[in-house]
């Protein structure tokens, strides 16, 4: 019996243990693995913690599924996260809009310290995409899906000039990084935890662009347009950081520009496309509404 409890208790403990064993485990494996061999006594027993973290988690998960299906289906706040879209969708433009805003202040700052325009370039990627954000933004914080539809089609084709101009940027930026040779180094912890977080960006945008779709609202489609073409250049410079992180001196310089300005010019092409369609769309949907209301 006390052998059964013990048990009971090592499997099943308290969630609050869990809660202080996950960040714990996490950073003490991560320090072993960076810091320390795997011969430490020190590593050992980060390995021991963290598979034992793992598995109390996973002992867990049909309760976890349980809790959040209920806490999903009975919480008003969830409830109302789920059914609004339009509150989605300001959340998402105001966070993207001050990350943007603030990145790209640091960027322009950077730009005038080191008097160089890769710096400059980063500023000006980001500060279009905070502008298009800002746009959007002020439409869908006073009016709903479709109230105005003129309105929001003159928008959606505005953000497809402002996407061209922003082309531009990006190619200014790729140009450096094939020419010039400029990238970002990390460590391989770091690397590794963006390259998840922009395939998860990257996944999670062209979900939402077909998700987005039944809402009929061409400023919902733009606001996620515009998290699709964020997504695609940070999967370029991820490409850059990888080269530069992991590089093991097995690939030339001229392999490197090759896959680059391929990968670089493929994201720009891809664009210009959504650009261009976005003009084309814009313009022809406002044509047909205008001879509907004469």
């Amino acid at each position: 019996m006390v052998w059964r409890k013990l048990g009971k208790a090592l499997l099943y403990p308290h969630m609050a243990i869990m809660i202080v064993l996950l960040p714990i485990a996490a950073v003490f494996l991560v320090y072993s693995m960076v810091f320390l061999g795997t011969e430490s006594p020190i590593s050992i027993i980060s390995y021991v913690t963290a598979f034992y973290t793992l598995t109390v988690w996973c002992l867990r998960i049909p309760f976890l599924i349980r809790f959040f299906r209920i806490f999903k289906n009975k919480n008003k706040y969830v409830k109302r996260w789920r059914e609004d879209a339009r509150l989605r969708v300001n959340v998402s433009l105001y966070g993207t809009l001050i990350w943007n805003t603030a990145y790209a202040l640091l960027q322009l700052g950077m730009g005038f310290w080191h008097r160089t325009f890769w710096f400059y370039s980063l500023a000006g990627y980001y500060i279009l995409l905070a502008v298009m954000r800002f746009f959007l933004l002020r439409h869908t914080s006073r009016h709903k899906a479709g109230e105005k539809m003129a309105e929001e089609l003159r928008k959606y084709r505005t953000c497809g000039i402002i996407f061209l101009a922003m082309n531009l940027t990006l190619a200014l930026m790729i140009f450096f990084m094939v020419y010039w040779n400029r990238t970002f180094h990390h460590h391989e912890i770091t690397t590794i935890a963006m390259a998840a977080y922009t395939f998860t960006a990257f996944t999670v945008a062209v979900v939402n662009i077909v998700k987005y779709r039944k809402y009929n609202s061409p400023v919902y489609s733009a606001s996620k347009a515009i998290s699709l073409a964020s997504a695609c250049v940070s999967m370029l410079t991820l490409e850059s950081t990888m080269l530069t992180t992991f590089g093991d001196g097995t690939m030339s310089m001229a392999e490197r520009r090759i896959l680059l300005g391929t990968s670089g010019g493929a994201i720009s092409l891809f664009i210009i496309a959504m650009a261009v369609y976005m003009i084309v769309q814009g313009t022809k949907k406002i044509k047909l509404l205008n001879a509907a209301e004469e």
